[in-house]
């Protein structure tokens, strides 16, 4: 087991990417605290978790409840050797149509949560511990209606590569993995009942090189690897899980004769 007697925290561990990451980690022998705002999907999470894991009720944009959270993960399990800044939020910013609130609280949720989140474990890792931030292709591939999730997110990827540079000292590694398209609960906004979920599906795999959405375990398998040892002379990367969409986006399925 890659992660034995391995302490981790992940904010936003209740649905999607983060409990697909907790239940990996879980299962490769790490005990694991999770975060979010959702008392019965909390609940349901820490059902599947089992003894290993402990589901912490708190909001990232709230920083006393992180580090309340942080404080009763190592009183319960020991000082920390991960992190995974998991949690994030949506959100439709366009130009001419947004609220200052509105984008406001993208980049709290996003970028300036995260940077707290950090901070506040920052004195319960142990040296040599490994942190993962949660990116996005959204960064680059300029999706229209995106300002404000799209800036969270390159926020994200500086943010990592200094803090990088602060915890080297400790030797610890501070990467991002960088998803793209998922399926996760974070689409039902956008498609809100299965068919609409159908064509959505439908056109993403038209428009991603190997032709099909992503799994949440695609990204946990990652948060692995960054977390674990396989990955122990690796920080400030930025890892992007999208099926060649940033990177090759000429092999998709729409551009073939």
């Amino acid at each position: 087991m890659r992660l034995k007697d391995k302490t981790a925290f992940i904010t936003g561990g209740n649905s999607g990417i983060g409990l697909a990451t907790a239940k990996l980690f879980v299962a490769e022998g790490a005990k694991v605290t999770i975060t979010g705002r959702n008392k019965e999907t909390l609940a349901a999470a820490a059902k599947e978790l089992g003894p290993n894991g402990l589901a912490v009720e708190a909001d990232i944009n709230d920083v006393a409840a992180t580090e309340k959270a942080i404080a009763q993960a190592v009183e319960k399990f020991g000082k920390l050797d991960i992190v995974f800044a998991n949690a994030g939020i949506p959100g439709n910013t366009p130009v001419g149509g947004t609220t200052l609130a509105a984008f406001e609280q993208v980049i709290r949720t996003n970028l300036t949560a995260v940077f707290f989140t950090v901070q506040a474990a920052s004195p319960h890792l142990n040296d040599g511990a490994s942190i993962i931030l949660n990116g996005s292709v959204i960064s680059v591939l300029g999706n229209p209606g995106y300002a404000a999730y799209a800036a969270s997110k390159a926020g994200v990827r500086g943010m990592a590569r200094v803090i990088a540079s602060e915890l080297s000292p400790r030797g610890i590694r501070v990467n991002v993995v960088a998803p793209g398209a998922i399926r996760t609960p974070i689409w039902k906004g956008a498609a809100p009942t299965e068919q609409a979920f159908a064509v959505l599906e439908n056109r993403i795999g038209k428009s991603t090189p190997l032709g099909r959405m992503g799994e949440a375990d695609h990204i946990a398998k990652t948060v692995l690897f960054l977390a674990s040892d396989d990955s122990a002379h690796v920080t400030s990367a930025e890892i992007f899980v999208d099926g060649g969409a940033t990177g090759a986006p000429a092999g998709a399925p729409i551009y073939r004769g």
